[in-house]
């Protein structure tokens, strides 16, 4: 049996001593062929041989996948305390998410967001307008808010992120606590679906947002609740 495959090296290799001797060469040494009988190389080395160079061409990067989120289906909550007595709730209608997952190794993973702060709202045109002014988010300077991850590690059976979150101008780090990924299923679009869900909690005075306001009349503390439909692409 003759391996003249270039991506066959690695079968080869293992053939070499098994080889016969066929001529000597002008520069002195025997050149050999690859030439196996159930006699010399028993045909179970020959298929352990094989299943090697196989599982030797399956790369670790194969573990790493490339997820985005679908803008319909995802999107970012958020609740505060207001007159101290009763919360408020709301969310922002875009978010545009992607994270490289490795699943050999999760501290190799990363995420990065992007939240339209101009899509804020609670329900109440009134109140959006007020959040969406200078007083609060000031949309008109600062539409975006963004998160870049700098370590991802396991907790429990979810992930902890740490990373970076750029709001109303300011940047502070953040620590999101994460479920997920959840087992992905097949979706109508006929790609895979995944979901990761999140929750952090906020300090508003650290973005400067309402500077004006005492936490009697709006709370300082923040809690975000983050559901993503991820594709994988």
């Amino acid at each position: 049996m003759r391996l003249n495959n270039p991506g066959q090296k690695f079968l080869r290799c293992c053939l070499l001593p098994f080889c016969k001797p066929q001529h000597s060469s002008s520069l002195g040494y025997t050149s050999r062929s690859i030439f196996v009988s159930e006699r010399n190389f028993p045909m179970k080395w020959l298929v352990l041989a094989a299943g090697a160079f196989l599982l030797a061409g399956v790369p670790a990067k194969a573990q790493v996948s490339l997820w985005r989120s679908d803008p319909v289906k995802s999107r970012v909550q958020f609740s505060i305390r207001h007159l101290a007595m009763t919360d408020v709730h709301g969310r922002f209608g875009q978010v545009d998410a992607t994270i490289q997952y490795d699943a050999l190794d999760v501290s190799k993973s990363n995420v990065s967001a992007t939240i339209g702060m101009d899509t804020v709202t609670t329900g109440e045109a009134g109140r959006d307008d007020e959040i969406k002014s200078a007083d609060f988010f000031d949309v008109d300077h600062f539409p975006r808010a963004t998160f870049t991850s700098t370590q991802v590690a396991r907790n429990g059976d979810g992930l902890w992120v740490r990373g970076n979150l750029t709001l109303h101008g300011i940047t502070r780090q953040v620590i999101l606590n994460v479920h997920g990924p959840d087992k992905p299923m097949m979706g109508a679009d006929g790609k895979a679906h995944s979901g990761f869900s999140a929750t952090t909690t906020l300090d508003r005075t650290a973005f400067e947002i309402g500077s004006t306001f005492p936490a009697a009349i709006v709370g300082d503390q923040v809690t975000l609740t983050i559901n993503l439909d991820v594709v994988k692409q």
